[in-house]
């Protein structure tokens, strides 16, 4: 490894503080419209099935931009790619936030989430690169906490700002968030963090191993069992529940903060237990809740059931990348891409499907195709598990 590319002591551990920021963003940003569902719906006059597809259209933008941007990043230096790509993220926030109609919303939500599509999968090659052997995984398993704060702060708190202020404002918030990230980790990125770019070779090892693709298929058949029903959470509580304003907010941060809990243990323990086994678990948590969904008939009893679901939600999308990431490090730029087209592929699944679902048969559907999607995704898991990486 290059000197410039192996930071001093304190220095990495204040950069995988600014990279878990930075994902807190990134994060904040992509649950933002699910958060403030009920007001896109109501100010820009559409249904809340059409505003929804607000989610897919921006995941299917990350999903097919992850895998393509990441070949034409691979020369450029980190510090000035991450930093940049959080610039773009905070402008197309602030722009998205000045649109005045959904026909005019949805393509500069689009273009706006390429800035994701370069963050997260780069940002997790970068720090597993610059991390030693022995540590990767809780490294990389690390700066994925920031998705899972973002869950306990930033959906909630979206949620309460639409509801309250508007989402427009929501929208400004993460763009002022997004500026902060952007000069962080241009402050304490060293120069110099070039990962090898990938051959073609490279590339083929990954597309033509049966494991190693179908660790990256269980990420998108679990998030598409996931935001099946994820997308619409907030409309969910307040039309089938009657929740208001601030007991959907209270909902949602229960949900993050559950979901904060499952990745701090997934942290400490993924090293001793292994990814193929924390993977297992986390994937039935969130089986389980979407089973028990029908029981849920009132706030608290909604409360109890996503406990499960909660716990397992941003752990295995954490324990994926770090499963992907130990399984051929040498292949981890273009695995973490893969891994990230596959979490917003799962998104843009989900959320389109339960979109149609609630058109044609309304909410009670959702917790069952979601539920199916995620069977799926456990038993491919277990399958890819019991086999070994192999190169030809």
């Amino acid at each position: 490894m290059p000197e410039s590319s192996q930071p001093a002591a304190g220095v990495h551990a204040s950069l995988r503080w600014a990279l878990m920021f930075g994902n807190f963003v990134i994060g904040c940003g992509v649950m933002s419209v699910a958060g403030t569902l009920n007001d896109i719906a109501r100010s820009l006059d559409v249904s809340v099935a059409l505003a929804g597809q607000l989610i897919a259209i921006a995941a299917a933008t990350m999903a097919f931009g992850a895998p393509l941007l990441a070949g034409w990043v691979a020369a450029f230096d980190r510090r000035r790619l991450l930093a940049l790509a959080l610039v773009w993220y905070g402008a197309g926030h602030a722009l998205s936030a000045l649109m005045p109609s959904y026909a005019a919303l949805w393509p500069v939500r689009a273009v706006t989430m390429l800035a994701a599509a370069v963050f997260t999968p780069q940002a997790a090659a970068a720090i597993g690169y610059m991390a030693a052997p022995h540590e990767r995984g809780r490294a990389i398993t690390f700066i994925f906490l920031g998705w899972s704060v973002a869950s306990v702060a930033g959906l909630p708190m979206s949620a309460w700002i639409g509801e309250t202020f508007g989402w427009e404002v929501a929208f400004a918030t993460v763009a002022a968030l997004s500026i902060v990230a952007a000069a962080w980790v241009f402050a304490v990125m060293p120069d110099g963090v070039r990962p090898a770019a990938l051959s073609m070779r490279a590339w083929k090892d990954v597309f033509t191993s049966p494991v190693l693709m179908a660790m990256v298929l269980v990420t998108a058949l679990s998030g598409a069992g996931q935001f099946t029903l994820f997308s619409y959470f907030a409309p969910y509580y307040k039309h089938q529940l009657g929740a208001s304003t601030e007991q959907i907010t209270m909902l949602l941060m229960w949900f993050g903060a559950f979901g904060l809990v499952g990745n701090v243990v997934l942290t400490r323990v993924i090293d001793r237990v292994g990814p193929n086994v924390a993977v297992a678990v986390a994937l039935s948590l969130i089986a389980v809740s979407l089973l028990l969904w029908p029981l849920g008939s009132t706030l608290v009893g909604t409360a109890v059931i996503l406990i499960p679901w909660a716990l397992g939600c941003f752990s295995s999308n954490s324990t994926q990348q770090a499963r992907l990431g130990m399984a051929a490090p040498a292949l981890a730029p273009a695995l973490m891409a893969l891994n990230t087209s596959a979490i917003y592929l799962g998104q843009a699944v989900g959320a389109s499907s339960g979109g149609w679902l609630i058109s044609h048969g309304g909410y009670a559907p959702l917790n069952w195709w979601g539920l199916a999607w995620l069977l799926a995704a456990i038993g491919l898991s277990l399958w890819a598990g019991s086999r070994k990486v192999a190169f030809a």
